[in-house]
């Protein structure tokens, strides 16, 4: 049975067919696909939730997180954790109230959504041969699929069920274009953190400051782990792939060895704001004409698009884009640059971001590579598939040779093996030795000291570790962070004369009713930003602040400025009222349909959600002391 539970992230298969229902794992679970060794730490009514469930939905958020290049300190960790123990809950709680609503998917329905996956299509059709191939080299049976499947679909008709009434209406649609697309503009004077020197703690003001904060000055838990590596490329040289089996899966996974279509080619792009007036588009429109006419004559087209092209990245390269799959590019320009041969110059097309003008240099025509072409590459893929299977076999052999308690260094030395011990690691993992360093960290912290965990697939081989001694988190001593506790006071002192002296300001305006000339009497820089929207990313002249669009649209004529100051990254913020510029109906009606398709997806998640949290309240939810501690 453990063989059936190895993990090849990486295959074709899993990545492709599976794409296409990996809802499955996330949304429903796959607890009825493996053996249930792990503790149960959690019951939805009496559904149980598992020690290995729950690793495997808080490891898939862990990687979802790095694939976005977020650090994960022990805050997101925590998070994360939450996350992961939810979502479970949330998943048991669907897969209940989807029985109670007598939802079903039939077979007929089943099999007309496996037969229209493309990676089981052979030459514009079904193939029984290639599905069942594709299945058995990922060691899925055609039952377990169908199973995942079938709760795939389930899910989305419950979701359909619940959401079918969900509607927006034009004038839903027309007040919160003109709420959400409403501009404001602010003056201000910024009362800076660091402009406030010469703050020098004594010493007992500094010890004080950690005795008051000792909290903020704790360790992190860690552990100390040994660990043995099974690794596949240990294994894979002398290893003999017949011929047969390199055809059958050339034969079994067609798409892997299909090369699309790609062009390569330049572009000018004379660029036209959203919700430009008329008379804008047509003088854009005009250029644009101008400038292919003169493309057309023969002029230098790569000259014509570093002069006039409105691309920064591309003008300096000649309006040069590189080569593109149909994919890469936005839908008009896709498809008019596709319908095109090498060195013509096409008409203008309009897009989202202007008039482009776009000439082809090279056509790369869709190909498959033949078995030929192909057989290095497949014999070195299924030589290093050969390799995990022996890696495994080795791992699962000495997995059934040791029992929880055994010392694994002295049973790795006894069968021959190399052992390898970390350093002691928080949550955040080992900083050498592991690939998947977050996720080895969620199972030793798990583990007791002493227990052997079970084989583990991190992506570079198969593990099995032990953790050795764990350190609970403790209060650093006053003098190992003595410094730091410093740093945070001076900077505690500096918020704190900020913030006095921005009050005061604000209370000196509020009580004259300007903050210009409260601003010129106190010889304070006003600024004034240009208009920004309530979503802003970014406010001119200020950058980042999450909380000054929040109170900026509180505002008005009426009320020119805030009740509290407002606090920010580089300081305290004093903002007053400048100007409100609504959106103009034009760009209302050009928006229209795109607003209403995004109210309607808001609409439906609330809906959803609010389905959702009436549904666990209705429902009992146990979790464990043992988990929780």
């Amino acid at each position: 049975m453990l063989r059936l539970m190895r993990e090849h992230a990486s295959s074709w298969l899993i990545k492709i067919i599976l794409g296409a229902i990996v809802i499955v794992f996330v949304f429903w679970g796959v607890g009825s696909f493996r053996q249930e060794k792990a503790d149960r730490i959690a019951f939805v009514n009496e559904e149980p939730i598992t020690a290995e469930q729950y690793r495997e939905a808080y490891n898939r958020l862990v990687e979802r997180y790095r694939q976005f290049g977020a650090k994960l300190n022990e805050d997101m960790i925590k998070r994360l954790e939450k996350q992961a123990m939810d979502g479970l809950i949330d998943q048991s709680v669907m897969r209940q109230e989807a029985k109670k609503l007598n939802l079903r998917i039939t077979d007929t329905e089943l099999s007309k959504s496996i037969r229209k996956m493309d990676v089981f299509q052979y030459e514009g059709a079904f193939s029984n041969r290639l599905y069942r191939n594709l299945l058995n080299n990922n060691r899925l049976t055609p039952e377990s699929f169908e199973h995942m499947q079938r709760e795939s679909m389930l899910g989305e008709k419950l979701k359909s069920f619940i959401l079918s009434n969900v509607k927006v209406s034009d004038q839903e649609a027309r007040e919160w274009f003109k709420w959400n697309d409403a501009s404001v503009s602010i003056e201000y004077v910024l009362f800076e953190r660091t402009k406030y020197k010469d703050i020098e703690p004594t010493d007992e003001e500094v010890k004080a400051y950690y005795e008051e904060k000792k909290d903020s000055y704790k360790t992190s838990p860690t552990v100390k782990a040994q660990f043995l590596h099974f690794k596949p490329g240990a294994h894979t040289s002398g290893i003999d792939i017949p011929e047969e089996d390199v055809k059958e899966y050339y034969e079994a996974n067609p798409g892997e060895f299909k090369t699309e279509k790609t062009v390569q080619a330049r572009h000018i792009l004379l660029k036209v704001d959203k919700g430009a007036k008329p008379e804008v588009e047509a003088e854009k429109k005009k250029a644009i004409l101008d400038i292919l006419e003169k493309a057309k004559a023969g002029e230098d087209f790569a000259e014509l698009a570093k002069t006039h092209s409105e691309d920064e990245g591309s003008k300096v390269k000649g309006g040069d884009l590189g080569e593109f799959n149909r994919k890469r590019m936005i839908k008009p320009f896709s498809d008019k640059a596709f319908s095109m041969s090498p060195g013509e110059i096409s008409d203008p097309v309009r897009t989202q971001f202007g008039w482009h003008i776009i000439k082809v240099e090279k056509v790369n025509e869709e190909k498959i590579a033949s078995l030929e072409e192909s057989k290095e590459k497949i014999t070195k893929k299924l030589a290093e598939n050969r390799g995990k299977d022996i890696a495994y076999d080795e791992a699962e052999k000495f997995y059934y040779s040791v029992s929880d308690g055994d010392d694994l260094a002295e049973a790795a030395k006894a069968a021959g093996l190399e052992i390898k011990t970390t350093d002691f690691f928080t949550k955040s993992g080992p900083r050498k030795g592991v690939k998947d360093r977050s996720k080895f960290a969620s199972i030793a912290f798990e583990l007791s000291p002493m227990q052997i965990s079970e084989i583990k697939n991190f992506g570079d081989g198969y593990y099995i570790f032990q953790p050795i001694e764990k350190k609970p988190e403790e209060i650093e001593p006053f003098d190992k962070v003595e410094k730091r506790a410093r740093r945070n006071l001076i900077r505690k002192k500096q918020e704190e004369m900020g913030e006095k002296e921005a009050n005061d300001f604000l209370a000196a305006v509020k009580e004259s009713g300007s903050l210009l000339g409260e601003a010129e009497k106190a010889e304070l820089t006003l600024k004034t930003t240009d208009f920004f929207k309530r979503n802003a990313s970014s406010i001119p002249d200020i950058g980042y602040e999450r909380e000054i669009p929040k109170i900026a649209f509180t505002l008005s004529d009426e009320k020119k400025v805030p009740k509290e100051v407002i606090k920010g990254i580089k300081g305290y913020y004093v903002i007053a009222f400048k100007e409100r510029k609504e959106p103009e109906s034009e760009e209302f009606d050009k928006e229209k349909e795109k607003v209403k398709e995004r109210l309607i997806q808001q609409k439906q998640f609330k809906t959803f959600n609010a389905w959702l949290s009436q549904a666990k309240d209705a429902i009992e939810i146990t979790i464990t002391a043992d988990f929780l501690n």
